[in-house]
């Protein structure tokens, strides 16, 4: 599994080495003050990230009511939004209304999650649209804290530094379980437009969504498991007890979303 820094993009695997000039500030509140001060988008990017973990807290446990859950659905996947917005500022050079940027724009993993939150920002509320984006910023903002944690020295912040360092530790299998919730809402969507909750466009723009998180330069997990799903279904298709109805069923559904794959381009 390839290792990805934090600066890579949205989606990578958060990066768990020291900020530079750790040694240089000799650690304490000060040193943290002039990594803040030098970082300030990134200090932008941890705020975001925190107000996504504390409004996704408030839509699971809405200790101000039922009636503020959507509300707070709402502005966690606006600062997942925002978040996405801050990364693009940081990845992308000066905007340029040419095709090689728009190009460039629709590679970025930051781009993807953006199109994302604008999909899920006026529906009603979906648990498992809000579990990526709380999933990512915990990771993201775990990363950032270790670092501003490092800068203090060694000894600070002993628990808080013991919970993080657990978070990072099982980033692969958060990041694998983000891809399969990613994977699973497209059917929950389509069984949605049925029961009137969304419109036909939402699963037609989330499908979009997935062939860009499906054809991603650093984002593996989506691919595989994809992957993963298909080698196991087409093991169950494989036993001889399997119903004959269900076994051409699943069939058709690999032969189907396999002819929607998109084509990939060499790394």
């Amino acid at each position: 599994m390839p290792v990805i820094e934090e600066m890579n993009d949205e989606d990578a695997q958060p990066d768990q080495s020291p900020p530079t000039g750790q040694t240089q500030n000799g650690g304490g509140l000060s040193a943290v003050s002039n990594y803040l001060a030098s970082n300030k988008l990134d200090l932008c990017l941890l705020l975001s990230r925190v107000t996504t973990v504390v409004c996704s807290f408030f839509y699971l446990v809405p200790i101000y009511g039922p009636q503020s859950a959507q509300v707070f659905y709402q502005r966690a996947i606006i600062c997942n939004g925002l978040t996405s917005a801050l990364r693009l500022q940081q990845r992308l050079p000066s905007f340029q209304f040419t095709r090689i940027y728009l190009s460039l724009l629709l590679m970025e993993d930051s781009c993807h999650n953006l199109f994302y939150s604008l999909i899920f920002a006026n529906s009603q509320a979906i648990t498992l649209a809000l579990t990526p984006p709380l999933l990512f910023a915990l990771l993201h903002a775990s990363n950032f804290i270790k670092k501003l944690i490092n800068l203090m020295g060694p000894n600070r912040m002993y628990l808080i530094r013991k919970m993080v360092d657990m978070l990072i530790s099982n980033q692969n299998q958060l990041l694998r379980f983000i891809a399969l919730d990613e994977i699973i809402i497209m059917p929950f969507l389509i069984f949605m437009v049925f029961t009137g909750r969304v419109t036909f466009l939402v699963p037609i723009m989330y499908f979009r969504f997935l062939t860009f998180r499906y054809g991603s330069r650093r984002n593996p997990y989506c691919k595989q498991i994809f992957h993963e799903l298909r080698i196991v279904t087409e093991t169950y298709c494989s036993k001889p007890n399997t119903p004959q109805f269900l076994r051409n069923f699943l069939t058709k559904c690999i032969t189907m979303i396999s002819r929607f794959a998109p084509p990939m381009q060499p790394q």
